[in-house]
């Protein structure tokens, strides 16, 4: 899985394929069944990878931390909802053995070096950072040390933060894709940011990508369009689900569509067509939806050819339309028929 990833990260040529990361982040609620069910959802809509994210609630929370939507009626806590989250090891070893058995890469952002620890065990192939962990350089050490591939996200970062980050991966040479992510949940599409994802294939020189919260799949088509080698994209089994990345997610339906709609573009741009003569496909269309050059009026032998004597007609086989100086004020050297074709070896 990791030479898989690897090639997700390495500089590609632009017309590279764009990875797929179903992201389930908390949309299981804390059920190991509703989290296999993500896993055959993501793989029966064609995604590439399916992602968790790996919370320790002891490791990463404390009751302090405050609720980003006060969402849950069970929760006392934002750390209380963190630890109905945790899956324990084992769980996790099955819920990566169900991603294999399905093809997909299994991934998880871990938010602790506990949580890298647990999911090294678990040999993932690359680490998701998430937003809020863009400076978490001990975490990132963390992840570092496995020398493995890195896709960062920037959904609370500016530029500066950005830029130390990216500096702090590309020093040990791993692998880096890095992520356009706006943190609003849903995100809406002036927020999208999809300009900066060639900013930050300029500035970086490294795979670059979108991480999406719109709810719709036209952001992940919109950043497709730039070539992106990365996209992570919400999904959710319903809109009807509990919980709070439920806004921000597509239904597995529309991740298909969506799937679907990012192979067509990628063929699209690596089909480019070449306009200056017509292809094969072509040339019989042309024959039946162009026009030729036809009579009006019938054209005795010697008669001089004028405007008011000449149409054009399908089909296109004979003297093209946009030809007609070339026949106009000649000599017919036969009678033409009314409403007959007209050919050059008729005219001196």
């Amino acid at each position: 899985m990791a030479e898989k990833i690897q090639t997700w990260l390495d500089i590609p040529s632009n017309n590279a394929s764009c990875a797929i990361i179903a992201e389930v982040a908390q949309n299981h609620d804390g059920s190991l069944g509703m989290a296999h069910a993500h896993i055959d959802a993501a793989a029966n809509a064609g995604a590439d990878a399916i992602k968790f994210q790996t919370h320790i609630a002891e490791e990463e929370s404390t009751t302090a931390e405050p609720w980003r939507t006060k969402f849950s009626y069970q929760d006392e806590t934002r750390m209380d909802y963190w630890r109905r989250m945790e899956f324990t090891p084992p769980q996790w070893q099955e819920l990566k053995h169900h991603a294999d058995e399905v093809g997909l890469h299994f991934l998880s952002s871990p938010f602790s070096n506990k949580a890298v620890e647990l999911l090294e065990n678990l040999g993932v192939g690359a680490w998701k950072i998430a937003s809020g962990e863009i400076t978490n350089t001990p975490l990132l050490d963390c992840a570092l040390a496995t020398n493995k591939p890195i896709i960062l996200s920037t959904g609370l970062s500016v530029t500066d933060e950005i830029t130390e980050a990216v500096k702090y991966v590309q020093k040990t040479n791993t692998p880096l894709a890095l992520l356009q992510c706006t943190s609003q949940y849903p995100c809406s599409p002036e927020r999208l940011g999809v300009n900066v994802i060639n900013q930050f294939r300029s500035d970086y020189h490294c795979a670059v990508g979108l991480s999406d919260h719109s709810g719709t799949i036209y952001s992940g088509l919109a950043a497709a369009a730039q070539n992106i080698q990365v996209l992570e994209v919400h999904m959710t089994l319903s809109r009807e689900m509990f919980g709070p990345d439920v806004v921000a997610s597509i239904t597995t339906q529309e991740l298909k569509s969506l799937v679907e709609g990012i192979r067509y573009i990628e063929t699209v741009a690596n089909h480019p067509v070449d306009k200056s003569s017509p292809d094969s496909e072509a040339t019989p269309l042309r024959q039946i939806f162009m026009k030729s050059l036809y009579t009006t009026v019938k054209i005795k032998a010697g008669e001089i050819i004028t405007a008011d004597k000449v149409t054009t007609k399908k089909p296109g086989t004979g003297i093209p339309a946009n030809r007609i100086n070339e026949v106009l004020r000649r000599k017919s050297k036969t009678n033409i028929e009314i409403n007959s074709m007209i050919h050059l070896e008729d005219l001196e």
